[in-house]
């Protein structure tokens, strides 16, 4: 996702004018001192943006700074690796998205195990893709499109954001579910696989929705489901992909926190407790909202859960697909 700069600044600017809350009970030594919070991509992209809010909130709630360090590279594998080695004493934490399970079943040289190197904390939000196509495609809902597609073998693609993405792997579950004679186009990002697609170079795409919404209220892109578990708060009108009648179908990119290995019971509850509380305040909620996240800080357990069936899931995709690492 591509964000404007003067977007990212107003989110940036509008950080400093969360308020101040109390601090709540258990572990109540942490922090001493300064925490780091590692963000394996480059600054100004959205999973920064969150990870920032968090870090202001936390800041003032608990009375010590927690910063970002961005660790950008390999897709997010040189800071999750760096995350990985990190002390196991709540000092290091790591705020990443859903390429955490994906990158491991894609390259098994990735320098971390997601099962055995991190505890989860919390899944703060997810961002749910869509499922779009050009308006000038006669298909208005999913079945019209599958029915298309099917009485036209070899005609019709889809736009992903790129190899290995989300986006790209519920587009392969569609073709392969469906049974489907339907062509991958990666692009190096949502921006231009979208812009594909209105410019009827292509006629579908997957996407996150917070890169889609903007043209289909325009009415350059139609929105036939929405890939996610809930309906859109951005799309209202779209059904989810199960309400359109495929419940098989589906998935959702995420953002969600996590400590080295062995980190203290009490630190993880604590950084629980408080993260729900930070992603509750309207301020907080509005501009996730902005960055096309929904809040959810789930926890520690139910992020564990959501882990390994997120892992089951994509290696099923992965192996029927047969993807390769770029």
């Amino acid at each position: 996702m591509k964000f404007a700069r003067r977007q990212i600044l107003n989110l940036a600017a509008g950080i400093a004018a969360l308020p101040m809350i109390t601090r709540g009970t258990g572990a109540q030594s942490y922090p001493s001192r300064p925490v780091r919070i590692i963000v394996p991509f480059a600054a100004g992209g959205p999973t920064d943006v969150c990870a920032r809010l968090v870090a202001q909130t936390l800041s003032e709630r608990l009375g010590k700074q927690f910063f970002v360090e961005n660790v950008a590279g390999g897709g997010g594998n040189i800071g999750i690796g760096q995350a990985a080695k990190a002390m196991p004493d709540g000092y290091s934490l790591l705020i990443t998205v859903s390429s955490y399970v994906i990158n491991p079943i894609l390259n098994s040289k990735v320098p971390y195990d997601p099962t055995k190197n991190f505890d989860p904390v919390t899944l703060l939000a997810s961002f749910p893709s869509a499922l779009s196509v050009n308006p000038s495609i006669p298909a208005d809902t999913v079945a019209d499109l599958i029915k298309l597609i099917k009485a036209n073998p070899g005609k019709y693609s889809y736009a992903s954001p790129g190899i290995g993405t989300v986006a790209h792997l519920l587009g392969e579950q569609f073709r392969i579910v469906q049974s489907l004679d339907l062509v991958h186009v990666p692009f190096g990002g949502g921006g231009p696989a979208i812009a594909s697609v209105v410019a009827g170079h292509i006629p579908i795409t997957i996407a996150a929705v917070s890169a889609t919404a903007s043209q289909v209220k325009a009415g350059k892109l139609r929105a036939l489901a929405v890939m996610g578990q809930t309906r859109s708060e951005t799309l209202v009108d779209v059904p989810t992909i199960a309400q359109a009648g495929y419940p098989d179908l589906g998935g959702e990119d995420w953002v969600g926190v996590l400590v080295p290995n062995g980190t203290s019971p009490e630190i993880i509850a604590l950084l629980q407790q408080e993260m729900a509380k930070v992603v509750a305040l309207p301020n907080v909620k509005e501009r996730l909202s902005m960055l096309g996240f929904e809040p959810i800080a789930n926890t520690p357990g139910e992020f564990r859960n959501q882990i390994g069936l997120g892992t089951e899931k994509w290696g099923k995709v992965i192996r029927a697909a047969n993807i390769k690492a770029e």
